[in-house]
């Protein structure tokens, strides 16, 4: 029913170096589209090539044109912009007490929203039983919006759209930085969900003359560490029962789609990483049900040869502080942690600050950006504390705050869209 590839869309074609240059163009140009002479000028390929690349994106149903633009001479230049509906990725946050399912277009905004609790303690078959359902639901309210049914309320208007996270973006406010950004699912507190209810969802919005593509594939990210190349976790603290769990081969077996598995902190900087302001270097830190952090240096996530990096929580910066459950002692993640369930935000925030400040002197990054669940809760107080410990070091890093609450599951579906722009 749902297909492993773009249904008609000759994948060869996608495969090719130079057409996805072409449509990763195309999709940072949004609406507004781009002409096929701006596509030679930043491509570097020929005229003649652009247009051979275009054609068949266009007859594969990725590309359509979007209008036309005055020029400097000559007849006004075709415009062209991606069809988002061309294809959809599921993405998947598999945090230690809740799931959350979504689906995207290949832009990456989000069409439909799924959220219910769920305990990693229950071990891999029941919770991945849940992960099984809540897709299978996702694509079933899919598939009626796709026929015109409309069955679920339409995400809120600018959904997806994300603000600038450019490196201006440090003087104290919060920006959506999150691709994708949800506004219809709230801030990132409960909403009184039940399991398997669907908390926000939209229609799937298709263009005349285009029609519904088909699910590419799932996206699962979920806490570390993993090994994302064979698709299976390691010991996650807290849950070792997981370790070597063939997560990825088995939800591909039961959801009959490709399956990507990683980090969950790897896919939200994944997704930020891919918005077009984005900074070339930054470190995503992720304070919720654990702490973790994802590193993207020119312009691409690192994860390590042994995909190991940025176990960002388990630095040890107490040499006789508490045992954390990875097996040290004074781990950032037990210190911080201790200082939330107190209640103590501030002094969590001047933690967080030093573990980050760690991050700007190893890496030289270009900005800090702060995410998850308590970070949301807060948001001043952890941007605020964490400026001030970096500012005390004489480190001028901005930091800025991801306001989007699904960060994390939309660079999940990231993982499935990513390769077709060459990403």
């Amino acid at each position: 029913m749902y297909a492993r590839g773009l249904g008609g869309v000759n994948v060869p074609a996608l495969r090719s170096h130079n057409a996805a240059l072409v449509l990763d163009l195309l999709r940072t140009a949004g609406e507004a589209g781009i002409s096929r002479l701006e596509l030679a000028e930043r491509t570097g390929l020929t005229p003649q090539a652009v247009s051979k690349i275009t054609a068949r994106l266009r007859a594969e149903g990725l590309a359509a044109e979007a209008g036309h633009r005055a020029s400097t001479g000559g007849k006004p230049r075709t415009v062209l912009r991606l069809v988002p509906s061309a294809g959809y990725a599921v993405g998947v946050h598999l945090d230690r007490d809740e799931l959350t399912t979504l689906l995207t277009d290949l832009a990456g905004t989000v069409v439909a929203l799924r959220r219910r609790p769920v305990d990693l303690g229950e071990g891999a078959g029941p919770v991945l039983d849940a992960v099984t359902a809540e897709v299978r639901a996702l694509l079933a309210a899919r598939a009626g919006a796709g026929s015109g049914a409309g069955a679920e309320e339409p995400v809120g208007p600018g959904a997806g759209s994300g603000e600038s996270v450019g490196p201006g973006a440090g003087s104290g406010e919060s920006v959506g930085a999150g691709v994708g950004e949800v506004t219809g699912a709230g801030s990132g507190e409960a909403t009184g969900a039940g399991p398997g209810e669907s908390v926000a969802a939209g229609e799937v919005s298709v263009a005349p003359g285009e029609s519904v593509g088909p699910v590419l594939g799932v996206g699962v990210a979920m806490p570390g560490p993993l090994d994302h190349r064979a698709g299976v976790p390691g010991r996650v603290t807290g849950f070792p029962a997981w370790d070597g769990h063939p997560v990825r081969d088995e939800l591909a077996r039961r959801l009959g789609l490709p399956v990507v598995l990683d980090k969950d902190t790897n896919a939200a900087a994944l997704g930020l990483a891919l918005h077009p302001a984005a900074p070339g270097s930054f470190a995503y830190v992720h304070l919720g049900t654990g702490l973790g952090a994802g590193l993207v240096l020119g312009g691409a996530p690192l994860r390590g040869d042994r995909t190991g990096a940025g176990e960002f929580g388990h630095q040890t910066v107490q040499l006789d502080g508490p045992p954390c459950g990875c097996g040290g002692r004074g781990c950032l993640e037990v210190l911080c942690l201790a200082e939330v369930v107190r209640g103590e935000l501030a002094e969590a925030a001047r933690i967080l600050g030093t573990g980050a400040a760690n991050l700007v002197r190893l890496l030289d990054i270009d900005q800090v950006l702060l995410g998850g669940r308590v970070v949301l809760g807060a948001p001043e107080v952890f941007a605020d504390g964490v400026r001030e410990v970096l500012a005390g070091l004489g480190l001028p890093t901005p930091v800025v705050v991801a306001t989007a609450p699904q960060a994390v599951a939309v660079g999940a579906a990231w993982l499935i869209l990513a390769p077709i722009f060459g990403q």
